[in-house]
Formats: structure tokens, sequence, C-alpha cells
């Protein structure tokens, strides 16, 4: 896991060297500082040599100013490279999560993703931040300080050694009950995540339903089991204080005791024994070795935490998409046929049914095909496979007489647009939006691409035209709006194949006559797939299929579906019982 994160580090490996070399010098200036003061008392004050405390003040005065020149240095370059790190991680997991494919997305939910570029990441920020710096700092200030104390007194330096264990033994304890907490908060944090995002998508749903108390109560029990949850960690992580201060107190009252004993033995002489000076310096290591272990528990805490957020990093990072372009492979679709051959699907490899059974179709290029049948029947599934968002788990799906499979993705994607169920806008302008069809577009060609999918219309009477904003999710546009903009979309690509899953739901018959009459007419040659619901909208097709529970029951044209096909006759009479 760890070799996995620092491959993030990157361009700042030199700023976090800087920021432990500058460290070193602060620990330095900050262990000189106590042997420069037993000098000032024993050799300037008690001896009543002012020239001596003189200098010995500057002394102090250029130690202090080095230590706080370091700090800040080392500071700065910790924090460059600690924000540099995160900033490089999230692009990692951003960047595999746009090569995840379909069924890797399933595996996370989106709020979970979220969570894991946002909180997981700033929580590795921060740890590694502390780790440039304290992780650094905290060892040396505790290896310098007791060297610097033995040199003064041996005897006397072992009492730090009596408290160390004391002092581990209690921050493991501790670290060993809060670590199964901060798993759980990380979790709950996901569900949190999930509930605002459920709550927000729905909020249109919530006011028409007077739902406001039970989302209100929904997010009020996950915020708690959160806060709870970190009450019991901080409950833990609150005994750090207390025992750092047991061990503190304890390392001073014993040294004051035998170092005065030692004092008054030899008289104050440093040549003899222990002078006051010395006494007073040794107190300051004792604060100094033993602030650094409260250091050092509180780097354990931080990775405490940290170590549920990176083992949910790594997942992502680790995490290969299960639909890659092959090796040597085609770049080129001839054209838009398409072939179904005995194709099985299943979303989850270990589902007892499958979503699509014994799949047997051919679609001649330029075709116009209709796909209807009830809700579960699989069509959606069914168009998925043609730009290879998911793979088959039997038999084959081939565009241009060639396996998709063969394919190299993007190619095969350039030549297959899809206006999916879900129909998504970003913000910014028409234009912005158009142009994710084809970001080289001019404006006729958009123009064009508009008038075709029945949108220029309504978009030129906007007061700013194409220049229109359109907010996040397109919310300041119908749906049947937004549909037709998604198609125009859809249509500036180009396709050999245009699969429309349901795409005209939401605009009125008229209008989706007209889109039909368009497609026919102006793009004879690419390959038409429609899913509908509306028998209308796929009645003049070249082929209907007629799919219920995953497999084809009938295929014809309407004429033929009509005569042959119960479900199909069904639907159609249902559909147009009112206009006889």
């Amino acid at each position: 896991m760890v070799k996995k994160l620092m491959k993030s580090i990157r361009d700042q490996k030199w700023n976090s060297i800087l920021a432990m070399v500058t460290i070193t010098g602060e620990v330095v200036m900050e262990v000189v500082i106590p042997l420069i003061m037993a000098n000032m008392i024993d050799l300037g004050i008690d001896a009543g040599n002012m020239g001596m405390i003189i200098k010995m003040g500057i002394f102090l005065a250029l130690a202090a100013l080095g230590q706080l020149v370091f700090g800040v240095v080392s500071g700065r370059f910790a924090a460059v490279a600690s924000t540099g790190f995160a900033r490089n991680l999230r692009h990692d997991m951003f960047h595999k999560v746009q090569t995840f494919s379909f069924s890797n997305i399933d595996k996370f939910s989106t709020a979970s993703i979220i969570t894991r570029l946002t909180a997981d990441v700033s929580h590795l920020q921060n740890t590694y931040q502390m780790i440039i710096r304290m992780a650094i700092r905290s060892p040396l200030m505790s290896v310098f300080a007791f060297i610097a104390a033995f040199s003064i007194d041996k005897k006397l330096s072992l009492i730090f050694i009596a408290f160390i264990p004391i002092l581990v033994a209690g921050l493991m304890l501790i670290m060993r009950k809060t670590h199964p907490i901060f798993e759980r908060v990380f979790k709950k944090t996901d569900r949190l995540n999930n509930v605002v995002q459920e709550n927000l998508h729905g909020v249109r749903v919530v006011k028409s339903f007077v739902r406001e108390d039970f989302e209100e109560k929904k997010f009020t029990t996950a915020s708690a089991e959160i806060a709870n949850d970190f009450i019991r960690a901080e409950y833990n992580l609150a005994w750090n204080g207390p025992l750092m201060q047991i061990c503190m107190y304890g390392t001073t009252l014993l040294l004051s005791w035998f170092g005065a004993r030692a004092i008054v033995a030899c008289g104050g002489d440093a040549a003899l024994g222990l002078s006051t000076g010395e006494l007073l310096s040794l107190i300051s290591y004792s604060g100094q070795i033993l602030g650094s272990l409260m250091g050092l528990s509180m780097i354990f805490v931080m990775l405490t935490m940290s170590r549920a957020a990176g083992k949910r990093i790594v997942e992502i990072l680790d995490e290969q998409s299960d639909i890659l372009s092959p090796e040597n492979a085609q770049t080129e679709v001839k054209d838009g046929s398409i072939d179904f051959e005995n194709v099985q699907f299943s979303y989850h490899k270990k589902a007892g049914k499958p979503v699509l059974d014994n799949i047997n179709l051919h679609i001649p290029s330029g075709a116009t095909i209709g796909i209807i049948g009830g809700t579960g029947s699989s069509k959606s599934s069914l168009v998925q496979l043609i730009p290879r968002l998911y793979d088959v788990q039997q038999g084959c799906v081939k565009v241009g007489g060639t396996d998709v499979r063969a394919y190299d993705l993007d190619a095969l994607r350039e030549e297959v647009s899809v206006v999916l169920q879900k129909n998504v806008l970003f913000s910014g302008t028409i234009k912005d939006n158009l142009r994710w069809g084809n970001e080289n577009a001019t404006d006729e060609e958009m123009i064009h691409a508009c008038k075709l999918a029945q949108a220029d219309e309504f978009i030129s009477a906007f007061p700013d035209g194409y220049d229109t904003y359109i907010e996040q999710g397109g919310t300041n546009v119908s749906g049947g709006q937004k549909q037709r903009l998604c198609i125009a979309r859809a249509l500036l690509k180009k396709p050999k194949i245009l699969i429309l899953d349901d795409s005209t739901s939401a605009v009125d018959t008229r209008t989706d006559a007209l889109i039909r009459e368009a497609f026919a007419t102006e793009i004879p040659n690419t390959t038409k797939i429609i899913i509908a619901q509306r028998i209308a909208s796929v009645q003049e097709s070249d082929m209907i299929i007629v799919l219920d529970d995953g497999k084809i029951m009938a295929c014809g044209t309407h004429d033929e579906l009509i005569k042959t096909s119960d479900i199909y006759r069904e639907v159609f009479e249902s559909q147009t019982k009112g206009d006889e």
C-alpha cells in the first residue's frame, strides 16, 4: 500500500527532502539552546561575569533565530510537498476512474468515490505533512537530546529510559482501541455522502411527497453515528495528555530530587559533579525527549486514521478495468452493420439468471431498428454491448463484421453515438455541451445537428442563442429540450451507428416524428437503433425487435408483427385504443 501511494509523490520529492533537511537544522538549534543556557548560568550568572553573560546571550539569540528560520522554511517545504502529493494522488485516482468500465464503476458507489477523492486524500495529505516534519523531528529530537543529556550526567539520564516504556506502552494501548473506530468512521462517511447525494438528486420528489422530515431524520441518524464514533475515538485519544503529563512531571520530579542532592554534594562544581545550569539543561532535555515521544504518538494517531483512508484509495488505484483495448487493436470500423451471435450477458458473473440469453441478431448497415419491450426486458442492456460499455459472457457482438473486443476502444466508440436514458448536460454554454460530440465542430455544423434534432427553434428563442448558459445537470431547460440537445450532441460525432435509448420520451409525438423524418433523409447511411415505449416511434422502422425477459420474442416489420406477435399486438392495441 505504501509503495503504491509513494508513486504519487513524483515532482514533490525534492520539496520533501528539503523539508527533512531543514527540520534537522531546527532540531540541532533547539538542542543547542539548553547547553548555551547552562553555560550562561554557570560561567556567567554564578561567576558574576557580565562579559560571558553578554556573549552567551548573543549565542542564545542566534540559536533561537536559527531555529525560527529553519522551522519556517521546513514548514513551507512540507506544506508545498503535502499539497502537491494530494494533487498528484487525486489526479491519479481521477485518471484511473476514467479508465473504468461500467462494471468497474458499478463496484464502487458514486458517494464512495467522491469521499475517497476528497476526505480520504485530505487525511493522507495531513499525514504526509506530519510525516516529513514530525516523523523526522521527533526521532532526531529524542536521539540528540538524549545524547546531550547523557554527556552531562550518565546516571541521571537513566531516568529518561525508565519512563519511555511506560509512555510507549500507554500510547500503543490507546492506538489499539482507536484504530477500529476510525475504520468504521470512513464507511459511515460513505453512507452519509450517499444520503446527501440521493437527497439532492431527488429533491423535487422529496418536496412533492412532503418527505423533508423523513430525509432530515435519515441524515441526522447518519451524521450522529459518525459524531458518536469520533467522540469515542477522541475520548481514547484524550488519555494522551494525562499520560504525557505523568511522565513529564515524574521525570522532572526525579531529576530535581536527585539533581539537587548531586549539586549539594559537589558544592555546585560541574568538575566534581553537577552544576545548577546543567540540572536546568537536563530538565529542558526531559521536556524535549518526552515531547518528541508525544509527537510520535500524534503521528501514530494520524497513521491510524490514514491507514484506513490509504487502503480505500489503493483499492481505486489497484482496480483494473475489465474492458481494455487489445494489442494490435483494429482502429477502423468498416460500416455500421451489427451482429449478435449466441450472446449471453449478466451484470454479475455469479448471477443465476442471465440478463440477456441466446441473442442472435443481424442488423444491416444503414438500417433503422426499433426495440420495444416492457420495463426490465433488457433493452438498454442489449444496446450497451454495441459500444462495449459491457462485455458479453458468452458469444460475441460484431460491428462492421469484426468482434467489438478486437477494436481499439476509442476508435469503436467514436463510431457509435449513444443517447442514454438518463440525459446529462454539463455546466457551460449550449455550444460547450454540443462540442462534447465534436470539439472542432463549426457553428454551421452545430446548427445543422440541432435542426436535425429539432432543437434549433427553441435555442434560437433564447436571448443568448447558442451561447445560453446551461446550469449543472441542465436544470434550466426542460426534459424535452435536454433530450434534443443530447441527440444533437450525438449527431455531431457523425457516427456510423446512432443509438437512442428511449431518448424522445419527453418530446411530443409531432417532434418525435420530425426527428425520425430528419434521420431518414439526412443520415440514411447511419445505422439507427431506437428504443421506445411508444410503438409510433418505431412503427416505420426497417425491423422491430420485441424483447421480453432478456430474450428476443419476435422480429419483423410493423405489419408482420401485428400478425405474428401477441406481445406486440397487445401493446399496439393498448396504445391506439383511444384513437379509435
